[in-house]
């Protein structure tokens, strides 16, 4: 019986997205590489545990899901966590960003300074600009103020942002016009924290890092993966957790969040023997930006 493998999912680095595997095991992915796995026969997706520890009930989790723990584990994972609001007294400085997914699509958000970019090419930004750095509570307070004054979303549906993605303007000066509006407005408001720093506008594009440019549009999108199923293709594109195959079908997007929980082991070929949708219409633009 051929080796199984547990995927943790897809991490970006400044080389490009990178597969992580249990025991720590990382394959990076460049374009033209075969992306190939085949899912063990007979088995379940189970919950893969939170910080660190097994699921104490190997709960069986969604096919459909793209969280790989079951509802307790997912809780305790959460728990003193920046997007949870329970690490208020956290000493590091955090950034304050606006990020661009496609026309009408922008989110207000905060990430570790130390962290650079990485949570903005895993959130499949295809632009961005920093709007300033400061104590975690003082950028909690600079995203609220924007979403309240300015009515920015802190979230956009991930579904959304990838039907975005089929239809971007042609240059970067389009792709960064919103933000530069934005930007400007954020800086004029009053009631911003004093604590916070100002950073200048300067937008950055990451539709070559995503290799969107050349690649050729989706046909569909994998929505679950199966016992005995297959996915196998050569990357062309990556923005987010998607992964852009080239396979027998066309160009097919895998969201490497279906993975997580599986048994999987080694197939060949350019072939997808799982569930494929059809990829979501562009949603309507929102009503403004103000």
């Amino acid at each position: 019986m051929a080796q199984a493998w547990r995927c943790a999912g897809l991490s970006w680095t400044a080389g490009g997205p990178v597969l992580i595997w249990d025991g720590g095991r990382r394959s990076a992915l460049t374009w033209g590489k075969t992306v190939a796995f085949g899912v063990a026969e007979g088995g379940a997706r189970t919950c893969v545990g939170a910080r660190g520890n097994r699921c104490p009930l190997a709960a069986r989790v969604s096919a459909r899901s793209t969280g790989p723990r079951c509802e307790e584990c997912a809780r305790l994972d959460r728990a003193h966590s920046v997007a949870a609001d329970t690490l208020a007294d956290d000493p590091r400085p955090y950034r304050v960003y606006l990020a661009w997914f496609g026309p009408g699509m922008t989110k207000v958000g905060i990430t570790g300074e130390r962290r650079g970019s990485a949570r903005l090419l895993e959130q499949g930004a295809v632009c961005f600009s920093w709007l300033g750095t400061g104590p975690l509570m003082a950028a909690r307070r600079t995203e609220e103020l924007l979403r309240a004054a300015l009515r920015v979303p802190d979230r956009i549906p991930y579904a959304a942002k990838r039907a975005a993605r089929a239809a971007l303007p042609a240059t970067v000066e389009e792709r960064a016009a919103e933000i530069a509006v934005l930007h400007a407005r954020a800086l004029d408001l009053t009631g911003r924290p004093e604590s916070l720093v100002p950073a200048p506008f300067r937008p950055v594009d990451h539709v070559e890092a995503f290799g969107l440019a050349e690649a050729p549009a989706p046909v569909g999108v994998v929505g679950e993966l199966a016992a005995g199923g297959a996915v196998s293709g050569e990357l062309v594109a990556a923005a987010g957790p998607d992964l852009h195959l080239a396979t027998d079908r066309g160009v097919v997007v895998l969201d490497t969040r279906l993975l997580p929980g599986w048994e999987l082991v080694p197939a060949g070929g350019r072939r997808v023997e799982v569930l494929v949708r059809a990829l979501k219409e562009r949603p309507t633009a929102q009503d403004g930006l103000f």
